[in-house]
């Protein structure tokens, strides 16, 4: 509308809440950033937050004090009042998941969608009693409308791209293409979308005001940051050449479906059958619908899996016997007296095993330095792994945390089995790295683990084997003994 030479009111959601459901929004906000990013490292984004939120909200700069030490760990007893005083707001009475939408406008507005942001969304979603799912459709719709394709315009929206095209000659900013080079399209946006349509249909998902700025050649550029339009994402990245000892890397779509947050799954061994391709595992994954699994050193995989695979059905009566012997008898296994026949076959696995070690953790580093260079756009990112997939996470984590500018891009980690030390000194560093949650599923009855890890480690402290005994939010334990089982 500036741009047209116009002045049409444009009201933001949260402004037009009344002024106590304000107060009560930036403090419950402020409150939840000293919960969920206590570090010292992280205060300067709290800060940066909550300013930009207190002027998002139109609140005077007099109660700025206050919502910086909210957000610095004060007032934390408060965070049920402030729910049930916004709650009470006429807005929000029919229609609480407005605040949803408005949160996510705010954090959509520079084109960056920091995983910190979207993790403290879904807290405060989860205050408000708003099923997470609310957040996840809001999304999806917010895609949907700007990859329609341009129909019909309305008579308003055309005569006002009418006098852009006279007064600034914008057609090429009006005729947008955020589809990505290389053949690997971000959005499906393509030319004969305008810009007034943009902001019509995200008017009804995100707000008007969220919404006029998708409508700018400045929200342009913004859509464009976020998904990474200059480039082709992660399906346009192939490794071209060698990578140090890396001979394969690649991302392959599990999922047809974009999303402002998206899932990497890292398969961590390959083996002849149903389990001879890297998205087979994951065939049943849910929630996110922009996922991506891994491709990484087919070879050494599949000729680890192999073994593995020849393994257990040569020897299975017996370490069934030998499972059992030890979990009846020991209480848990324990790799202090192996059978004379698993010991025999040894070095049929140990090569494989030992060299998957290697190239799975050179392969972590490598995935750290792709997310660190944003190939995926501005959006969060959700990892997720089994046992060397597992490992991959971890030493791309313990990688992107020694580098700056590494936070906000890992929302969630989930390793499962993972072949990787467990003590607590070695997981600490990833917290930083990590918005969200850090799973760590693990089982004290994976016998095999421990045997093929015996000559990796002289102590017996793996992770997939045991809990991280790490005094932090972010972590989680997760026993899967019953599913293993």
């Amino acid at each position: 509308a500036e741009q047209a030479g116009e002045k049409e009111p444009c009201v933001l959601l949260g402004q037009q809440l009344g002024e106590p459901g304000r107060f009560a929004y930036a403090a419950l906000c402020g409150i939840s950033l000293a919960w969920l990013f206590p570090e010292t490292e992280q205060s300067s984004f709290r800060t940066g937050f909550i300013e930009g939120f207190v002027r998002w909200l139109g609140l005077p700069d007099a109660v700025l004090p206050a919502m910086t030490a909210f957000a610095s760990g004060l007032g934390g007893e408060g965070t049920e009042t402030f729910a049930q005083i916004l709650l009470k707001d006429p807005i929000l009475k029919e229609n609480p998941v407005v605040i949803t939408q408005d949160l996510l406008s705010f954090s959509l507005r520079d084109g960056y969608y920091d995983a910190r942001a979207r993790v403290l969304i879904c807290h405060i979603t989860w205050l408000l009693r708003i099923p997470l799912e609310e957040l996840e459709v809001l999304e999806e719709s917010l895609l949907e409308s700007l990859k329609e394709q341009k129909e019909e315009e309305s008579e308003t929206a055309e005569v006002s791209r009418r006098k852009k095209e006279r007064r600034k000659k914008l057609k090429r900013y009006l005729l947008i293409g955020l589809a990505s080079v290389g053949g690997g399209t971000v959005i499906g946006l393509t030319g004969g979308l305008a810009a007034p349509l943009v902001a019509a249909g995200a008017a009804a998902i995100i707000g008007s005001a969220g919404a006029a700025a998708l409508g700018s050649t400045a929200g342009i550029a913004v859509m464009a940051s976020l998904f990474g339009a200059a480039g082709a994402g992660l399906t346009g990245y192939k490794m071209k050449k060698r990578v140090g000892a890396i001979e394969e890397f690649e991302f392959l779509p599990l999922t047809e479906g974009k999303q402002l947050h998206i899932t990497i799954a890292i398969t961590g061994w390959l083996c002849t059958g149903k389990y001879g391709s890297f998205t087979a595992p994951w065939s049943s994954m849910l929630q996110s619908s922009e996922q991506y699994c891994l491709a990484w050193e087919s070879k050494y995989l599949m000729e680890l899996g192999n073994t593995l695979d020849s393994l257990l059905n040569g020897f299975v009566n017996m370490m069934a016997q030998e499972a059992l012997k030890f979990t009846v008898l020991s209480g848990i296994v324990t790799a202090l007296t192996w059978p004379t026949s698993l010991l025999t076959v040894a070095s049929v696995i140990d090569n494989p095993w030992g060299v998957c070690l290697h190239r799975s953790a050179e392969v972590g580093k490598h995935l750290a330095r792709i997310l660190l260079s944003r190939q995926q756009g501005k959006r969060p990112v959700t990892l997720i792994g089994f046992s060397l997939g597992a490992r991959v996470i971890y030493f791309c984590l313990q990688e992107m945390a020694q580098e700056k500018d590494s936070q906000g891009i890992i929302e969630d980690a989930v390793l499962l089995g993972a072949p990787v030390e467990g003590e607590a000194k070695y997981w600490k560093p990833i917290t930083k790295v990590v918005s969200g949650r850090i799973i760590n599923g693990y089982c004290r009855g994976d016998w095999l683990l421990r045997f093929v890890y015996r000559t990796s480690s002289v102590q017996i402290n793996v992770a997939g084997l045991q809990p991280v005994d790490l005094d932090d939010r972010r972590m989680v334990n997760m026993d899967l003994s019953s599913v293993v089982s």
